[in-house]
């Protein structure tokens, strides 16, 4: 493959991943609200009809593996192609957020990983898996609890208290939230440059875009990181109050 195609194929599937943070992000910025709003939206997120779910799934992935797989084909193609004094020339020009890309990747793929482990398969705390809930049904709130409740449906997995655990000091002093908060931090800077350089590869940026595309660069990356960062500090400083007790044996 050109290395034009492994560019494409880069800021294609950056493109698709920068989407799904910032859908997430919102999603998730929902446990700022009524404890129904985030535990309505993962029931619906786990029941979407026609296997939508695993669809989404499967594509993340693929861009995940596309992403880092063309990252390190790029990475190994231009340390071949430059002479020693010109990358050291390079690095030395470029900017802190561009250095630092292959670094922050690696430990985003390590946080991506976790994540997945500790809120998705919930595996890190299995005790997670048995926290339930049943939707009150806010006035203020349109949401399945009215379909489910003919049905007898109105028991849920609860959410805002596991993400309420997960972020709180009861375990590990506090470390996973911090851990949280730095990959975050990285997933700036990693979004700083990359969704710049996102545009170059696709021919897309000038030199009369090429500040203003900086620029929105930067908001993006300072509003995903604001975002999520929110969850686990507010959870670090003891803001969300778990709704469900943790069993017994835990």
């Amino acid at each position: 493959m050109s290395s034009l195609g492994k560019k494409y194929i880069m800021a294609l599937s950056g493109l698709v991943l920068v989407g799904f943070a910032c859908g997430h992000m919102v999603g998730n910025l929902q446990m700022f609200l009524h404890p129904d709003w985030i535990n309505e939206y993962a029931y619906k997120l786990q029941h979407l009809p026609y296997g939508l779910l695993w669809i989404v799934r499967l594509v993340m992935l693929t861009c995940v593996v596309a992403h880092i797989v063309t990252a390190v084909l790029l990475v190994i193609e231009n340390y071949k192609a430059r002479p020693e004094k010109y990358v050291a020339k390079a690095n030395l020009q470029g900017s802190f957020a561009s250095r630092t890309m292959k670094y922050s990747g690696i430990i985003l793929l390590a946080f991506i990983v976790f994540h997945i482990m500790h809120f998705t398969v919930q595996n890190v705390h299995p005790e997670f898996l048995e926290l339930e809930t049943e939707l009150t049904g806010t006035e203020t709130l349109h949401h399945v609890y009215d379909k489910l409740l003919p049905l007898g449906k109105t028991k849920v997995h609860d959410v805002y208290s596991m993400v309420a655990y997960g972020f709180s000091t009861h375990y590990w002093y506090g470390i996973v939230p911090v851990f949280y908060i730095i990959s975050m931090a990285l997933l700036c800077f990693h979004l700083m440059h990359g969704i710049s350089s996102m545009f170059q590869s696709l021919g897309l940026r000038n030199a009369v875009w090429r500040t203003r595309l900086d620029r929105i660069a930067l908001v993006v990356a300072i509003l995903v990181f604001v975002g999520f960062a929110s969850l686990p500090l507010a959870g670090l400083l003891g803001y969300f109050e778990p709704i469900t007790p943790l069993p017994v044996t835990h």
